[in-house]
């Protein structure tokens, strides 16, 4: 197990409350007959924008997509915070020698913004973002290309993440799969999902590995 695949949102940066407040000014705006609860916006939290949006009006789901990401990226560095102890997780494990990659559903300029801003963007070999795949997660294809580009296999490798589509992506990749407990959606939900561990830190993740390698 020489190779690791995290998405971003909700697993090694907490975006959640600049997501939800994103989601929450574009609604208020385009359907301002409906109050959305936090609880109804969590649905929303994973698919790519494109996706939801064109689920709820078809129409004008590129405005709606244009309208959420200038509100996103003017609150972007105000919004986003780290968990405790995962950027120092990071380096550890960046030490340790892992090829590491991000495999995320958003588009690359927010997402380059995001490592820039808490100074991890050199820890990754590859960053596979919306903007370089045909089938966004749950499809196997984003895993595929940053194992691809990291010359790795599924074998070697593990997606983490926060969420379904990362969890399933990851599945169909043939890769194992780890759902941080941290993660919005609560523990009964990524049970659900049957990964092959749900962690409780980042210290729990490099001794999971370092058990895995053992038995391997």
């Amino acid at each position: 197990m020489d190779t690791i695949l995290f998405d971003l949102d909700g697993t090694l940066l907490d975006t959640n409350p600049l997501i939800i407040a994103s989601f929450r000014h574009t609604f208020d705006y385009y359907f301002p007959e409906h109050t959305y609860r936090d609880e109804d916006i969590y649905r929303f939290i994973g698919p790519t924008l494109e996706k939801s949006f064109r689920e709820l009006n078809e129409p004008e789901w590129k405005e709606m997509q244009a309208f959420y990401r200038s509100f996103n990226i003017a609150m972007h560095d105000q919004l986003v915070a780290e968990y405790p102890g995962v950027i120092e997780g990071l380096y550890r494990l960046h030490a340790k020698g892992y090829k590491m990659g991000i495999v995320t559903s958003k588009g690359r300029p927010v997402v380059e913004r995001g490592l820039r801003l808490f100074n991890i963007d050199h820890l990754f070999d590859v960053v596979v973002t919306a903007d370089d795949v045909e089938n966004e997660k749950p499809h196997a294809e984003p895993v595929e290309r940053a194992l691809q580009a990291l010359d790795s296999s599924s074998e070697r490798a593990v997606m983490v993440g926060d969420n379904d589509t990362d969890i399933f992506s990851g599945k169909n990749a043939g890769t194992k799969t780890v759902a941080v407990g941290w993660a919005l959606k609560g523990r009964p939900f990524l049970e659900s999902l049957e990964p092959d561990v749900i962690i409780d830190s980042m210290e729990h993740f490099e001794a999971w590995l370092d058990e895995v390698s053992i038995h391997a």
